[in-house]
């Protein structure tokens, strides 16, 4: 029996997936993207966070058996709510055999894979093969601004995402809209491009900004450094999906562009 990390379970999640849904936070990523709005998630190891009310430790190790016997406790209520389990980070697939053994142990809930596509392929074949839903992280085309802003390359996420359209479980593309990073027409064309003729692929969700990411760091003890303007308006250009006939979802977001 395997054990992994996790540093939250957030039940009655509804942005997580269909429905309302447990969604259960791993912890440790491989990347470090300046914008990360779950620092806690990074480092794979327990973690002090200071706050108001005083200290407490992020991070509980369970077995499979453990995580799998709360979830399944709630399968009835998921079930009547069309919702599921949805597993998140960090980036779950860091635990990847932690996550299949708990998948194996899930008592018929629909399951939602929510990752960065940074794993080996053998690891990220290993768990998608066992969901019934993958929500894929594109964050930037240019391998450069990839390793600038997110700390690493992007050929095993690019590598992955084609892996998946082959496996016939079905995928939505979502991407974060950072201000001058991955928002501009150029990425947001490039990442239409990539993904136009992928089997499998549901539609694109276009994600806003969030500007409280920075507020977990100083309780973490760690510096937050976006490299970006904040400030800047994001652009929600949506047209290069539509021009290619892929449904496209702005989430948050109302039709003057602002946030809603």
């Amino acid at each position: 029996m395997r054990s992994g990390w996790v540093f939250d379970i957030r039940e009655f999640a509804v942005h997580d997936g269909p429905g309302i849904r447990t969604t259960v936070f791993l912890k440790g990523c491989p990347m470090a993207c300046s914008w990360c709005h779950n620092p806690e998630g990074r480092s794979p190891q327990p973690q002090v966070m200071h706050g108001l009310a005083g200290d407490r430790i992020v991070g509980r190790q369970y077995t499979a058996m453990e995580l799998a016997t709360i979830l399944n406790r709630q399968a009835e209520i998921l079930r009547a709510n069309e919702g599921g389990v949805t597993f998140s980070g960090g980036e779950p697939l860091m635990q990847a055999e932690f996550v299949a053994e708990i998948c194996d142990l899930l008592n018929h809930i629909h399951v939602v894979l929510d990752t960065s596509g940074y794993a080996t392929g053998p690891s990220f074949r290993l768990v998608a093969e066992k969901c019934d839903l993958v929500y894929y992280d594109l964050k930037i085309l240019d391998p450069h601004l990839h390793r600038r802003f997110t700390g690493v390359e992007n050929h095993l996420i690019l590598s992955n995402l084609r892996l998946l359209s082959t496996l016939g479980v079905p995928f939505v593309v979502r991407v974060p809209l950072v201000p001058g990073v991955t928002d501009t027409d150029e990425n947001l064309t490039s990442i239409a491009d990539t993904i136009q003729l992928l089997p499998g692929l549901l539609r694109v969700d276009l994600l806003p900004y969030n500007k409280a990411a920075g507020g977990k760091y100083p309780s973490l003890g760690m510096e937050f450094r976006p490299g970006f303007d904040e400030e800047q308006e994001i652009n929600p250009n949506a047209k290069p999906f539509e021009r290619r006939d892929i449904p496209v979802h702005l989430a948050g977001i109302d039709h003057s562009g602002h946030r809603a």
